[in-house]
C-alpha cells in the first residue's frame, strides 16, 4: 500500500509561487524506521516562555525547494515570509542550513515545526517538537477577609504554569505550625492567635510565585486586670485601663454607678489605641472611692474596677499595709 501523505493547506497563491511550491503540497511521510524514509525526528527543544527558538535543518547541493512549516501553516518558503507573526524571522539560508527563529515565544508557538525539503530524486523532512515551559503564575487567590473568631476559614490558591506548579501554604508566625501542601488551607474555629498574614507559593522547575493573604479575626475585648492607685490630697492622680480587642474597643468610665464624662469635675478621659486613661489633676476628697472602666466593641464587653484612695505623704500605701 502507499504511504501516508502529509496535506498541507494553503491559501491561494500567485502562479509562480504556486509552481514552485507544487512540490509541497503533497508530502510523502513514512513511519520512523521505514528503509525508504527520508523523515528525520529529531530531539525536543525546550525552551522557556518569552525566550527565542531557533529552528535549523540541513539542505544540500541538490535541493530546489524548502520551507519551515508549523502545523498546517508555511512560516517560510526558501527566502520568502508566509507568517505574518512579526516575531518569526530568517537567521540563515544557504547551500548548508535552513534556520529560522521565533523570538518572544508564547504557549501558542508549541507544537511540531518541519523542514521540508526538495531535491532532484525525492523529498525529505526534519521534524522537531518544542516545548514550552512557562513560570508559574497565580491566578486565583482568596481576598483578605475578616472573620469572628471561632469561624471555620478556607484560604484558596490557584496557579497556572508548565509543569504544573506545586502549590503549598504557610502562616507567617514566629511558630510557623500551621501549612499546607495543597491548593486550599483549612483553618477550623480559627483563633485571635491565628490572625495574620497567610502565604501562599507557587513552584516549578521555572520560577516561582508568592502572594499572601491577611486574615483579621474580631473578639470580644479583654480588660486587664485594674490597679488600685494612692493619689495625695491636691496631687495628680491617673487610673489607667487597657483592653484587648478587634475591632479596638471604645470605653466607658464610671463611679459606682454614674458615668464620667471627659471634663467631669475636672476629670480627663483619654483613648489611646487600646489604653485608656482617667487623669485627676488636683485630687480631693469627693475623688476618693471605686471606678469602673468597661470596654465594648461590636463582639461584647469586659470591665474592670479600681479604687482611687487617700496616700498621705511620709505614710505606707495599701499594699504596704498588707505586707506588713
Amino acid at each position: 500500500s502507499s504511504p501516508p501523505l502529509l496535506f498541507l493547506l494553503l491559501p491561494p497563491l500567485p502562479p509562480l509561487l504556486n509552481m514552485a511550491l507544487a512540490s509541497f503540497i503533497w508530502l510523502p511521510v513514512r513511519s520512523q524506521g521505514d528503509s525508504q524514509s527520508d523523515n528525520k525526528v529529531m530531539d525536543n527543544i525546550t525552551v522557556r516562555q518569552g525566550e527565542t527558538v531557533f529552528l535549523s535543518c540541513a539542505q544540500g547541493d541538490i535541493v530546489t525547494h524548502t520551507a519551515w512549516l508549523n502545523r498546517s501553516s508555511i512560516l517560510y518558503a526558501g527566502e520568502d515570509k508566509w507568517s505574518v507573526d512579526p516575531r518569526v524571522s530568517l537567521v540563515t539560508l544557504n547551500q548548508e542550513e535552513f534556520t529560522i527563529k521565533i523570538e518572544n515565544v508564547d504557549m501558542t508557538d508549541e507544537g511540531q515545526y518541519v523542514c521540508a525539503v526538495q531535491t532532484s530524486s525525492r523529498p525529505r523532512t526534519t521534524s522537531v517538537y518544542i516545548l514550552v515551559q512557562v513560570p508559574p503564575k497565580i491566578i486565583n487567590l482568596s481576598k483578605d477577609i475578616v472573620v469572628n473568631e471561632g469561624a471555620n476559614v478556607t484560604l484558596m490558591c490557584q496557579a497556572s504554569g508548565k509543569p504544573e506548579p506545586s502549590i503549598s501554604w504557610k502562616f507567617l508566625s514566629p511558630s510557623g505550625d500551621l501549612t499546607s501542601d495543597d491548593e486550599y488551607l483549612e483553618i477550623p474555629s480559627i483563633s485571635r492567635q491565628r490572625a495574620g498574614t497567610y502565604e501562599c507559593t507557587a513552584v516549578n522547575d521555572i520560577d516561582t510565585d508568592v502572594q499572601t493573604v491577611d486574615i483579621t479575626v474580631n473578639y470580644a475585648p479583654s480588660v486587664l486586670e485594674g490597679r488600685d492607685v494612692g493619689v495625695t490630697l491636691g496631687q495628680r492622680g491617673v487610673l489607667e485601663c487597657e483592653a484587648n480587642a478587634v475591632p479596638e474597643a471604645d470605653f466607658e468610665w464610671y463611679k459606682d454607678d454614674r458615668r464620667i464624662f471627659n471634663g467631669f469635675d475636672g476629670m480627663e478621659i483619654e483613648i489611646s489605641g487600646s489604653l485608656s486613661t482617667l487623669t485627676f489633676y488636683n485630687v480631693s476628697e469627693g475623688d476618693y472611692g471605686n471606678y469602673t472602666c468597661v470596654a465594648i466593641n461590636k463582639l461584647g464587653s469586659s470591665n474592670t474596677s479600681f479604687l482611687l484612695y487617700g496616700h498621705s505623704r511620709g505614710t505606707y500605701d495599701v499594699m504596704d499595709y498588707i505586707c506588713l
